[in-house]
């Protein structure tokens, strides 16, 4: 299996790289305290989580140009304004209403939306964000304060899940980030879990008997579907979108969860081609397939099983109230009019212009965001069409 040894990588900063050891010491303290090897899922947690030190809570830049990648509200402030005209379709069927946002990057996103639901007089009684990373939190704040002054406050951050929430919920990019557990077949047709060893200054990836709970079983129910058999094949199972999916639940009283990531359905997911599996990392804008370098400062990411994540929503009293591409989900909501609207004079003429023309194409292009990214909405005691999802209904695959 893979081994890997971390490397400061080309330009790397000795205080980043003084991270990167703290953070691999942590890893491998807890690796020899469990036995010598750690599920990738807590690996991956820890990579991403460690307190003061995963990736997604210490003080390095992660979006934009001087990150590791770029989001579609950075692409453009269509993405926002279009989904500011879905939160205002719903906060209109409720009679009023929150946002909750999780994981609210840089900010651009809360700061988009707002400008659209502020044009159509219809903003939210709360703009509530739960961001775990503090450097995020102050970065989201000095955005927001920038833009929005007027309406800091109703903007707040949280720390927990909100009881009692009615509204819209919007994950952008989340789900992504949720730690897997890896299985492989082996040879001989048994399911194995692909574990994490230390080894020397590096790692080791081994095939052993599935030590977490519940992987065996997963793995049984692809095969029952007639996915994830042939020998060899490796892919990713995730078990905490369940129990997430839940706690949103728990959380909502009444409203809409619009959850967009890349992904795909669960037949496309576990295709006998993919079978390496979808686990991705992001460092500085290039993305590659070794989770064992740039501890701390690399994303580690997987596609979402959107079949998976549907079905944990309907276990938990939710419904599926759509399942669409990002393109066609921007495009319903009037993304070619919005463009049209703010164009200046002849499209193209103007630097601004192109900027907006350049970032509408890669929200919606094939070959760019909009048929990678999938956007799913899950709604509770509200039950109508959105009109995100009235132009192509895709949760037959599901």
């Amino acid at each position: 299996m893979r081994v890997a040894v971390p490397g400061p990588g080309e330009g790397e900063d000795p205080v980043a790289l003084e991270h990167s050891l703290r953070l691999a010491d942590l890893i491998r303290a807890e690796a020899r305290a469990s036995g010598g090897a750690l599920p990738f899922d807590r690996f991956m947690e820890l990579a991403l989580y460690a307190p003061g030190l995963g990736y997604y809570v210490a003080g390095a830049r992660k979006f934009g140009r001087g990150g590791d990648f770029v989001t579609a509200p950075a692409i453009s402030p269509l993405f926002g304004l279009c989904l500011a005209r879905q939160c205002r379709e719903v906060l209109a069927a409720l009679g009023g209403g929150d946002i909750l946002e999780l994981g609210a990057g840089a900010g651009d996103l809360a700061a988009d939306l707002l400008d659209g639901l502020k044009a159509a007089a219809c903003l939210p009684g709360r703009y509530l964000i739960l961001e775990p990373g503090p450097e995020l939190r102050e970065r989201q704040r000095h955005l927001l304060q920038a833009r929005h002054p007027d309406l800091m406050d109703r903007i707040q951050w949280l720390d927990d899940l909100p009881p009692g929430f009615s509204g819209v919920l919007v994950a952008n990019e989340v789900l992504d980030a949720l730690p897997v557990q890896r299985f492989q077949v082996r040879e001989g047709g048994e399911i194995a879990e692909i574990l994490v060893k230390p080894r020397g200054a590096g790692w080791e990836e081994m095939v052993a008997e599935p030590r977490s709970p519940g992987l065996t079983e997963a793995v049984q129910a692809l095969w029952a579907q007639g996915l994830a058999q042939a020998p060899g094949y490796a892919s990713e199972i995730n078990p905490r979108l369940g129990p997430w999916i839940h706690a949103l639940a728990a959380s909502l009283d009444r409203g809409l969860m619009l959850l967009i990531d890349y992904g795909y359905d669960r037949a496309d997911y576990y295709r006998p081609e993919r079978g390496m599996g979808t686990l991705m990392c992001h460092y500085r804008h290039q993305a590659h397939g070794d989770p064992y370098v740039h501890l701390g400062l690399q994303d580690l990411t997987a596609h979402v099983d959107f079949s998976a994540a549907a079905s944990a929503g309907r276990v938990a009293g939710l419904a599926v109230a759509g399942f669409t591409t990002q393109a066609h989900f921007l495009i319903a909501l009037g993304l070619d009019d919005l463009l049209a609207e703010r164009m200046s004079g002849d499209p193209g003429t103007t630097e601004e212009d192109l900027r907006w023309l350049l970032g509408a194409k890669q929200l919606v292009m094939p070959s760019a965001m909009g048929e990678r990214f999938r956007v799913l909405g899950l709604a509770k005691d509200l039950d109508r069409t959105w009109t995100g999802f009235s132009l192509r209904d895709l949760r037959g695959r599901l």
